[in-house]
């Protein structure tokens, strides 16, 4: 527990800031609470027992000091708890902000072995269980310990014996809730997990309403996320279980002290031993001590769910980014890493990496080979070059590894083995400030941000003008398909994009590319979601968006192939003919083949 406080504070330093100042204040506060039963004490043993009868300004100097004192220590209090809010906010904000570039930074194949309601709880649910604790249970704790060091040393200098027997009753229990902690705190990872799964299952199940609906899978849906309902639901009892077996026993105990001390306290006082105002302050000071005690099990709960929280935090912070910008590799640090993409500015605090050289690039894969970390590899010893301004078409059948290339290109995944190089230069060399910026990838899913058309295509180049981006569409012969929707470029395309069709939705991602204005595009299947008509319509687009750039088509649909420069035919992970389409359309092998394919389906619509 103490090594992970410890990690905590070296991520996120201003967890401890003022700790000097908000300590002093936790000791007033505590400080201020004994005043009563002092107040008590005097008030009975000498303002109203007293030799000479009732003394009344006693009583009244007694009730005022008690009054200020109450002020002080709410202030104190008030103070306090605004300070630890303040602190607690500022770093678990930092831990958000770390642990979420800490996931951008991951390669797509790391994040795809993640469940992504698990990642998404790292940033937010996870957090949420730290923020509680340190702004109540945090808070309880520093005034608690204080509180009962305090209630200890007055209790002692009224009555050692009732002192004595008060610890007789605890010193047990402490040492039982040690072994609850432990207990609690396994089942609070479980708690944990459950709750990331329980939100990857709603939000996929949300997303994905029209297939669900589609397929009449709504029954279904609803068992799945009410399992992981049921499930966090079982995870959270069991330990609230353990939780309530701790407080019961707190109040036992308490409720046992409480009569051992009223039993000997009246004995002591019978015997001339105690003071009717010291007993009664005894209580008042057992009551200051007992509190904290039975806190104890709030705080044990907020604890151990925080501790919970933070691990599962920590394990992805832990978790190794397996394709790093180079810019950062000289800089290090727990937990560094802007998100990647061209708006991290790659290389930002450091001076490692190499940028693109300028002008045109041209691509090399050097005997690259991939796999991923279970089952045989998707690509074998990869040979090829693509020369600078060139078209360059991939074809093959699904699952022959030509997505693959596309993200070894952009380097969303780096290769098993061999080396992949753009311009010259390695990729792992390269700073992803300079990579985003020059290299620009249209993926198949065409994914939009629940934003307007502007600001979706502004991704390509920030701060663009709205008149920037009209222009861009008019580039790409789209200038009438924009003027059609409802409000232009401000028109809202909604959460995934979801009230633009799938064709729309790449449309506008195509317009986003030519905005960026790369030096080198990758269209992933860039026209497999257009419809024939929409296909025919944005071909001269594309050649105009590709001309004077290199270009690597990843296509099913050959019409793009037919106006390649060059033509890689994939199978099986192996590139097993490249050309142009008049030479190889006309040689038997799989081009040919898959040429037939496609010109049959096209006579046949």
């Amino acid at each position: 527990m103490w090594s992970t406080a410890r990690r905590l504070r070296r991520l996120a330093p201003q967890a401890t800031n003022g700790i000097g100042v908000t300590l002093l204040l936790a000791l007033i506060a505590t400080v201020g609470k004994i005043v009563i039963p002092l107040t008590v004490q005097q008030t009975l043993d000498r303002g109203v027992s007293g030799a000479d009868g009732v003394d009344l300004g006693l009583v009244r100097t007694a009730v005022t000091i008690a009054a200020v004192a109450i002020v002080v220590t709410a202030t104190a209090t008030y103070v306090m708890n605004v300070r630890l809010y303040k602190v607690s906010e500022g770093a678990l904000a930092t831990l958000r902000v770390r642990a979420f570039r800490h996931i951008h930074d991951l390669s797509m194949l790391t994040q795809a072995t993640q469940a992504r309601g698990g990642l998404t709880a790292r940033v937010t649910t996870d957090v949420d269980q730290m923020s509680q604790f340190l702004q109540f249970g945090g808070v309880m704790l520093v005034v608690s310990v204080g509180q009962m060091i305090v209630a200890t040393v007055l209790m002692l200098v009224y009555s050692w014996p009732l002192t004595l027997l008060v610890y007789v009753c605890f010193v047990p229990m402490v040492f039982a809730t040690r072994g609850f902690q432990r207990r609690l705190s396994t089942r609070y990872a479980l708690v944990r997990r459950r709750v990331g799964d329980m939100l990857g299952a709603v939000s996929e199940s949300v997303v994905g309403a029209h297939v669900v609906r589609a397929y009449g899978a709504q029954r279904r849906t609803a068992i799945r996320v009410d399992d992981t309902v049921e499930a966090y639901r079982s995870a959270q009892s069991r330990a609230q279980v353990l939780v309530a077996v701790v407080f019961s026993a707190g109040e036992l105990v308490s409720a046992v002290a409480l009569g051992g001390v009223v039993l000997l306290g009246v004995s002591l006082g019978v015997g001339g031993h105690l003071s009717t105002g010291r007993l009664v302050a005894f209580l008042f000071l057992m009551t200051l001590f007992v509190m904290p005690v039975q806190m104890l099990t709030e705080v044990l709960n907020d604890g151990a769910n925080a501790l919970a929280g933070l691990r599962r935090v920590l394990d992805i912070l832990d978790t190794p980014s397996d394709v790093r910008d180079p810019a950062e590799l000289d800089v290090g640090g727990e937990g560094s890493g802007g998100p990647a993409g061209s708006d991290s500015s790659g290389g930002s605090g450091g001076s490692g990496g190499r940028d693109l050289p300028p002008g045109s690039l041209d691509v090399t894969f050097d005997q690259v080979t991939f796999r991923y970390r279970t089952g045989p590899p998707v690509l074998h010893g990869i040979d090829l070059r693509i020369p600078a301004r060139a078209r360059v078409a991939v074809v093959g059948e699904t699952g022959s590894g030509k997505t693959t290339i596309a993200k070894l290109l952009t380097r969303l995944m780096d290769p098993t083995a061999g080396e992949v190089r753009i311009g010259g230069v390695p990729l792992t060399e390269v700073r992803f400030s300079s990579l985003r910026g020059r290299v620009v990838m249209v993926p198949q899913d065409g994914f939009l941000f629940d934003a307007t058309v502007a600001d979706n295509v502004r991704y390509g180049r920030p701060g663009a003008t709205d008149e920037e981006i009209t222009a861009a569409f008019e580039r790409i012969g789209l200038a009438d398909w924009l003027a059609g929707l409802p409000a232009g470029v401000r028109t809202a395309v909604g959460e995934s994009g979801g009230l633009l069709s799938a064709g729309e939705r790449q449309l506008v991602a195509l317009a986003r590319a030519e905005l960026a204005g790369p030096d080198l595009l990758v269209l992933d299947e860039a026209t497999s979601a257009v419809d024939p008509a929409t296909e025919v319509r944005i071909g001269q687009a594309l050649l105009e968006l590709t001309h004077g750039r290199t270009s690597v088509t990843i296509a099913h649909r050959l019409s793009t192939a037919e106006t390649a420069d060059l033509v890689l035919v994939i199978d099986a992970g192996r590139v097993v003919q490249r050309g142009t389409h008049a030479d190889l359309v006309t040689q038997p092998g799989v081009y040919q083949r898959l040429h037939e394919s496609w010109s049959a389906g096209i006579a046949v619509l």
